[in-house]
C-alpha cells in the first residue's frame, strides 16, 4: 500500500498537485506548533466525553446532511488533488455520508453497557471512550478513510486529531470544517498538517492515547512501534495483495466484470482491489481473453468526465514505481498482453495492463500492485489456486468466483487465510461489516460494532 506520505516539502508549505496536468493547485502552510492544538483537542474531549447519546447522534445526523449537501464539491476537490473519477468521487462522499448515518443510528445500542451475572449484586461491562485519538490517512480514498474512522470515534466520545497525507491537505481541511458545521463542539476534531516525521512527536503527547492509520507496511510497523514504546493502543490498515480465485464452475462473464472493476476502481489505487487473478487450467484460456476484452474497453482520460473509466494515477512517483514493478516482472518471464508502458504527455496516467505466466517470484505476484495492472496465474489445479492465494505475506482480503455457493462458503470460511472472503463479489468495505487484515496487512478491525469498541475502555463494574 504505497499512498502514505503524498508530496511532502522540505519547507514550511505542502503542494496539491492535479495529478491529471502535473500542475500546482494550491499551497498550504505547515502546522508548525502541534502542543497548542493537541491540548485543546484533550480540553474539548473533557466536557465532549460527558454529552448524551441524543446530542452526539443530532451532530451525527448534521454531518451526514453536511456531506449530501456539500456533494458535488467535495467530489471535485478529491478530482482535482488525487485524480479520482467524478463518479468515484460522487459515490465516496454518499458512504461517507452512509457510515455517519449508520452510526448516528446504532452507536448507542453497540456499546450500551452489558450486564453479565456474577457473585455480586450487581455486575456490568461499560463502554467508556478513551480519549484524544490520533488518525493517520492516506491520499487514495481522502474522504472516506477519515470519515469510517472518524463516525465511529466521535460517537463513542472520543475527540481526534487528523494526520491526512500531504497531497490532500485540501480534503483534510474540508473535513475539519464539515465537522464544525454540523454543529460538533470547538475542537473536536482538528487537522494537523505536518510530515511523516512528525507523527512520533503526536504519538508521545500524554493526550493521546491510541492511533489508527491507513498506510504502507513501513509506516505501519513506525507507528506500531512508536505507539507499543508509549503503551498506546493501535490499529492498522495496512497493503493488500488480494487474491481473486476462479474455479472450472465459475460463471465467466460475472468473473470477469467484476474482476475488471476490481482491479480499476480508483485506478487500481485501493488496498482491496484485486491484485492477483488465480485461475485454474480449465478457465485460464477463456477468462483471461475475455478479461483483456473488458479491460480494452475501458476509457483512460480526464477524471473530469463522466465517462472516463480510469484517470491518473495521484503522483507521477507511484506511476513510475509501478511500472519498474512491471518491468522487472518481465524480466523474470512475464508476458505483457495489454498495456505496460508510459504514456507521454502530462500528467500521471498509467495504461490498463495484463501481464500473462506471472509466477510466485516475481514482483507482480510478490508486490503489492497499487495501480491498473492484473496479473494472470495458472494454477495447476484447485488445490494449488488455493495455495497460492495464500502465499503471500499480506492478509487484507480475498475473493471466489464458483457456482456452487455451499462450496464456495466453506472455501471462504475455512480455507483463505485473509480479513475478509467474498465469494462472486469484489472485495468491498461495509459500515455493517468489520473491516481489516492479518499478517503485512495489520490487525485490528475498523467499521461495524467491532470497530467502534477498538477505541473505548471496555470496563468491568462490580458492585456487592
Amino acid at each position: 500500500m504505497k499512498y502514505l506520505a503524498g508530496n511532502e516539502s522540505v519547507n514550511n508549505m505542502f503542494e496539491s498537485i492535479n495529478p491529471a496536468t502535473g500542475k500546482t493547485i494550491r499551497t498550504y502552510s505547515k502546522t508548525t506548533q502541534i502542543q497548542g492544538p493537541i491540548e485543546e483537542v484533550h480540553q474539548s474531549w473533557l466536557n465532549y466525553r460527558h454529552t448524551s447519546w441524543e446530542q452526539r447522534t443530532k451532530w451525527m445526523f448534521n454531518l451526514a446532511e453536511e456531506l449530501r449537501t456539500q456533494r458535488s464539491s467535495l467530489a471535485q476537490l478529491m478530482t482535482d488533488e488525487m485524480g479520482k473519477v467524478i463518479g468515484e468521487a460522487l459515490a465516496e462522499v454518499d458512504k461517507c455520508a452512509w457510515v455517519c448515518d449508520y452510526y448516528a443510528k446504532h452507536a448507542a445500542e453497540f456499546l450500551k453497557p452489558e450486564k453479565v451475572t456474577t457473585d455480586a449484586s450487581e455486575s456490568y461491562v461499560a463502554y467508556e471512550p478513551l480519549g484524544v485519538i490520533l488518525a493517520v490517512m492516506p491520499w487514495n480514498f481522502p474522504f472516506w478513510q477519515v470519515f469510517r474512522f472518524a463516525a465511529p470515534a466521535l460517537m463513542a466520545g472520543n475527540t481526534a486529531l487528523l494526520k491526512h497525507a500531504s497531497n490532500v491537505s485540501g480534503c483534510a481541511l474540508a473535513i475539519e470544517s464539515l465537522i464544525v458545521r454540523a454543529g460538533f463542539p470547538h475542537q473536536v476534531f482538528k487537522t494537523l498538517l505536518i510530515s511523516s516525521d512528525r507523527v512520533k512527536e503526536v504519538i508521545a503527547h500524554p493526550a493521546v492515547k491510541a492511533v489508527t492509520l491507513t498506510g504502507s507496511e513501513a509506516a505501519g510497523r513506525s507507528v506500531a512501534g512508536t505507539a507499543g514504546s508509549y503503551l498506546k493502543k493501535c490499529v492498522l490498515e495496512l497493503g493488500g495483495s488480494d487474491p481473486y480465485v476462479i474455479l472450472a464452475d465459475a460463471d465467466v462473464e460475472l468473473a470477469v466484470e467484476t474482476c475488471v472493476k476490481s482491479r480499476l476502481i480508483n485506478a487500481g489505487q485501493s488496498c482491496i482491489a484485486a491484485k492477483r487473478f488465480i485461475l485454474v487450467p480449465e478457465i485460464y484460456d477463456a477468462f483471461t481473453a475475455r478479461f483483456i476484452e473488458r479491460m480494452k474497453q475501458i476509457k483512460v482520460g480526464d477524471p473530469q468526465e463522466e465517462d472516463t473509466g480510469i484517470g491518473p494515477m495521484a503522483r507521477r512517483d507511484l506511476r513510475d514505481e509501478l511500472h519498474n514493478q512491471v518491468v522487472r516482472s518481465v524480466a523474470m518471464g512475464a508476458k505483457i498482453l495489454l498495456g505496460g508502458s508510459i504514456p507521454e504527455g502530462e500528467g500521471a496516467y498509467y495504461p490498463p495492463t495484463v501481464l500473462a505466466e506471472v509466477t510466485p517470484e516475481m514482483p507482480a505476484f510478490n508486490e503489492e500492485l497499487f495501480g491498473p495492472v492484473a496479473p494472470m496465474i495458472r494454477a495447476e489445479n484447485e488445490e494449488h489456486a488455493l495455495s497460492l492465494a495464500n502465499d503471500s505475506d499480506f492478509g487484507l482480503g480475498a475473493a471466489l468466483f464458483t457456482r456452487d455457493l455451499q462450496r464456495g462458503k466453506t472455501l471462504a470460511e475455512h480455507h483463505f487465510q485473509s480479513g475478509s472472503c467474498f465469494v462472486n463479489g469484489l472485495v468491498k468495505s461495509d459500515p455493517r461489516l468489520p473491516f481489516g487484515g492479518i499478517n503485512h496487512s495489520g490487525y485490528g478491525r475498523e467499521l461495524s460494532h467491532h470497530g467502534i469498541k477498538e477505541f473505548v475502555n471496555i470496563k468491568t463494574v462490580w458492585i456487592k
